[in-house]
C-alpha cells in the first residue's frame, strides 16, 4: 500500500482522512508555537515605548488569548468542519453562559482594561487589596496576581481591585515610620524624648528633611506613649523601621528609663 493511499484513508464512523489529522496536528503546533513568537516580539517591541510594563503585559497577554482562539479555529477548519458555523455556535454559548448571569468575566475584563490604563497599582509595588497585601505580580485579563513577602500567591478577580479601596505602599518615593514606646509616668518625659530624638537623628537612613519628630499620642493606663516619627526613602522603611524598635528599647535601658508592663492598681476597702 502506497504512502498516498494511506494518507487518504478515512477513519471508521468520521469520514476524516490521515492527512487532515497530520495536517490538523501541523496546524495546532505551528500555530501555538508562531503565537508565542509573535507575543515575544510584540512585548519585545513594545518594551521600546513608553508604556508602563503592566499595561504591556496585560496587552500581551490579551493578544497572547486572542491568537490562541484563532489557532484553535484554524485547527478545527483543517477537519473540513466549515469555521463560521463553530463561530456561529460559539456565540451562542456564550449568550447562553450570560444568560444564566456569568457577566462576572466580562466585568472583570473590563476592570482590567480599567487597571491597566488608569495605574491604581503598578507591577512590583507592594499593595494591600481587599484585605490582601503583596506586591504586584501581574494583571491579567481576569484577576490581579499579588505575591506575598513569604511567596504566597494570590489571585484576586479584577472587579474586586477596581471596587475596592487600593493602599498601594510603594508608590511614592518617601515614607514615614512611626515606631510607638511606652515610658513610665514616674519616668523623666523630657529625658525619655530626647533620647528618642538623638536615636532617629543618629540614623544614617533618617532624613533630615522633613526633620524627624517625636509625639506623644496617649496617656495609657500604665504608661506616657510616645511615637518616634521619621522619614525615610521608600526602600529603606523596614530596615529604619526594625532598627528604631530595637534601638529605642535598648537606648531606654542604658539610660534607666522604664518601659512599662501594663499594670493595674486594685484598692482594697475593709468594712
Amino acid at each position: 500500500m502506497s504512502l498516498t493511499t494511506t494518507l487518504s484513508q478515512t477513519i471508521p464512523f468520521t469520514g476524516i482522512t490521515v492527512m487532515q489529522i497530520l495536517f490538523a496536528l501541523f496546524v495546532l503546533v505551528f500555530g501555538f508555537t508562531s503565537a508565542k513568537i509573535v507575543v515575544r516580539m510584540f512585548k519585545k517591541g513594545m518594551g521600546k515605548s513608553k508604556l508602563p510594563e503592566l499595561v504591556i503585559e496585560f496587552l500581551a497577554r490579551f493578544l497572547s488569548a486572542l491568537l490562541y482562539v484563532i489557532v484553535i479555529l484554524l485547527f478545527v477548519g483543517a477537519f473540513g468542519v466549515q469555521i463560521g458555523s463553530v463561530i456561529l455556535g460559539l456565540s451562542a454559548v456564550i449568550g447562553l453562559i450570560l444568560g444564566f448571569g456569568l457577566q462576572d468575566s466580562l466585568t472583570n475584563l473590563a476592570a482590567g482594561v480599567w487597571i491597566a490604563t488608569l495605574r491604581p497599582i503598578d507591577k512590583g509595588e507592594v499593595v494591600t487589596v481587599a484585605g490582601l497585601t503583596g506586591s504586584v505580580s501581574a494583571v491579567d485579563m481576569m484577576a490581579t496576581e499579588l505575591l506575598t513577602p513569604d511567596n504566597k500567591f494570590i489571585t484576586i478577580p479584577n472587579k474586586l481591585v477596581w471596587g475596592s479601596a487600593i493602599i498601594n505602599a510603594t508608590r511614592m518615593p518617601t515614607r514615614r515610620v512611626d515606631v510607638s514606646v511606652g515610658v513610665s509616668y514616674s519616668g523623666n518625659l523630657e529625658k525619655a524624648i530626647k533620647v528618642a530624638m538623638d536615636l532617629m537623628k543618629g540614623h544614617a537612613l533618617v532624613m533630615a528633611d522633613p526633620a524627624p519628630a517625636v509625639v506623644t499620642t496617649e496617656l495609657g493606663d500604665s504608661s506616657v506613649n510616645l511615637q518616634l516619627r521619621a522619614w525615610v526613602k521608600t526602600a529603606d522603611y523596614w530596615t529604619v523601621n526594625g532598627d528604631l524598635t530595637n534601638g529605642i528599647f535598648n537606648a531606654y535601658k542604658n539610660e534607666g528609663i522604664e518601659i512599662p508592663y501594663p499594670q493595674m492598681d486594685v484598692h482594697l476597702k475593709k468594712e
